[in-house]
């Protein structure tokens, strides 16, 4: 029941990756444990979890990248279709629930972004309504979708991209680099270096202390946003999972309690990564 265990938790954490595995490298069947050795190099798909491994940097999760593009694109039709559909009479409920959306990031875009810039609004609402999209897949059940890869032939599947840290380390490298954008076209590149150099000390002399705080302090901002999202995302779906290895009736008292919590979750951490960058992007703005 042990290994049985532990397998379940494996195969329910693993992605679908992609990935090159050079010539000479020896596969064991899983099954029946076979070893089949590569007479060239290879891109393929992980058998298992050690083959991930070994096909290092350059393998993709195609189920992570698959699920991002394509809650990416649902966020897209949705608002697109209210906005073509809009009316100034009485709304329907797609045009309400996008008006809502739209007129809450406004405020917190007022309330938070101190410079003057159109894209702030469209670059808030486009991460908070993506990324709540996709940590909404954590409401589907944990076997729902992978039984169904598994019959399709996929060894592995994971359907929350943010529940993998290369989804979250995506977006928030996204972000990362808006920041530096802005940074630059706002203050400059010498206004930037500047900054960098003679902050918070304004002395020559400590240029190398404050280099030191101020860059750690920017790559600290990409960091926070991916790991804070990725840990909420990743220790909700292993409870999920550890949930669905009990008996059916303490699955139902406890997995409905537990969905119920993540509807707070869910759109709270879709939040906190919004708010973060605007903040992070307001002072991108800021011309000392």
């Amino acid at each position: 029941m042990a290994d049985s265990s532990q397998e379940y938790i494996t195969h329910h954490l693993q992605n679908l990756t992609y990935g090159k595995l050079p010539a000479g490298y020896v596969r064991v069947n899983k099954y029946d444990g076979t070893e089949t050795e590569l007479t060239t190099s290879t891109w393929t798909i992980a058998q298992s979890s050690q083959e991930a491994k070994d096909m290092g940097f350059m393998a993709v999760h195609l189920d992570s990248l698959g699920w991002s593009v394509f809650m990416g694109a649902l966020f897209v039709w949705l608002f697109s279709r209210a906005a073509k559909k809009a009316t100034a009479g009485v709304p329907g409920t797609l045009q309400n629930i996008c008006e809502s959306v739209v007129e809450f990031v406004q405020g917190m875009v007022k309330d938070t972004f101190h410079g003057r810039n159109p894209m702030i609004g469209p670059i808030a609402l486009t991460v908070f309504v993506w990324i709540f999209l996709m940590n909404s897949l954590k409401w589907i059940p944990v076997d729902f979708i992978p039984g169904i890869a598994s019959m399709l032939g996929a060894p592995y599947f994971k359907i929350v991209p943010t529940a993998d840290p290369n989804g979250t380390f995506g977006v928030a490298i996204g972000v990362f680099l808006l920041i530096l954008f802005y940074s630059i076209k706002v203050k400059g590149v010498g206004g930037f270096a500047k900054e960098l150099s003679f902050t918070p000390f304004n002395h020559w002399l400590f240029i190398p202390f404050n280099l030191f705080l101020e860059v750690l302090g920017l790559l600290t901002k990409p960091l926070s946003l991916a790991l804070r999202l990725f840990g909420n995302m990743y220790a909700g779906e292993v409870v999920f999972i550890l949930i669905a290895l009990l008996p059916f009736y303490a699955q139902w008292v406890l997995n409905i309690p537990w969905a119920i919590f993540h509807i707070l979750v869910i759109p709270l951490q879709a939040f906190i990564f919004m708010v973060l960058t605007i903040v992070y992007l307001s002072q991108a703005h800021e011309d000392h």
